[in-house]
């Protein structure tokens, strides 16, 4: 019979900073074959007895294996934000559980640093509204946490949610692991590309959010041109990854029209549709579109 290893942290309440430590624990110990047992507690000698102890405890030490934050001083910080849980477990184990440092150094920063942020009551952004707010990850687990009214064991639904958890970080992995090489073959159509205005992307088929992700970063890009077979779009390059608004618009007396009230406009046969926020337009053929990222680009 195999070890059986426990994983220790809180009961009661739970959290993304928790939640997600034990997703990256339980990732990290399937991988390896191990055999595992995850522990809701505040037992003291329990405690001492886990194998992985986070997010309580008042310890943090990486050869121990205790992960907690709550300690007098905290656990440390990077770029202002304190570590949680979830950031001391990644900082060990991300690069084992991602394949590469390159893939953990993308996740660290677009969900265990939020996450951590979260967790340490620093806001990464504003609302424009008095009392509309995104709808984020931590609203998306608290909802799994019964109600006053509701007689449910926490601890089924910690379980419940890690399931989740386990996959949007595997996804989360994976579509990193994937654009970091998606992103060198866009770049190489923007090498290759005589008019670094219009990038012409054959293959494979990617999404606009794959290009501003791999494009951003260049100054030069207005359109990109993408699809496949009979399904071809331009897309307006973003003036920065977190703004929607475009670096150049489609003219203006395309927005909202389709079909061939759009093709009597552009001059373009088959010409299919113009986003009316002027960010995307699509054709039938990747001809059409770069006819009307070319008239785009004179307009």
């Amino acid at each position: 019979m195999k070890k059986l290893t426990k994983l220790v942290t809180h009961d009661g309440s739970f959290h993304p900073d928790d939640i997600f430590a034990a997703a990256t624990l339980l990732i990290m110990l399937e991988n390896r074959g191990e055999n595992f047992k995850i522990i809701r507690t505040r037992d003291i000698e329990i405690k001492k007895s886990g194998d992985y102890v986070f997010d309580v405890g008042r310890i943090y030490s990486e050869d121990l294996n205790r992960f907690d934050h709550h300690q007098k001083g905290g656990a440390g910080e990077r770029e202002g934000i304190p570590y949680s849980s979830f950031g001391l477990i990644w900082k060990k184990f991300g690069k084992e559980i991602s394949g590469s440092k390159e893939v953990a150094d993308v996740i660290e920063r677009k969900l265990v640093m939020p996450v951590d942020a979260n967790d340490n009551g620093i806001d990464l952004y504003k609302s424009n509204f008095s009392n509309i707010f995104p709808y984020t990850l931590q609203d998306v687990f608290s909802i799994f946490s019964p109600t006053a009214l509701e007689d449910v064991e926490k601890d089924k639904q910690f379980l419940k949610v890690l399931v989740w958890a386990k996959e949007i970080l595997k996804r989360e992995i994976k579509r990193a692991s994937d654009q970091i090489e998606i992103t060198k073959i866009i770049k190489g159509y923007y090498k290759k590309s005589e008019d670094k205005r219009l990038i012409v992307i054959d293959k494979p088929k990617v999404s606009r959010f794959e290009i501003w992700d791999a494009l951003q970063d260049f100054e030069e890009p207005l359109f990109v041109v993408y699809g496949d077979k009979d399904d071809w779009s331009v897309v307006s390059m973003r003036k920065s990854k977190s703004s929607f608004g475009n670096r150049k618009d489609f003219p203006v007396s395309w927005g909202g029209y389709s079909y061939e009230d759009l093709q009597k406009i552009t001059g373009v046969k088959d010409a299919v549709f113009c986003h009316r926020a002027l960010f995307l337009a699509v054709a039938k053929s990747k001809e059409g579109a770069i006819k009307l990222a070319e008239l785009a680009l004179l307009g």
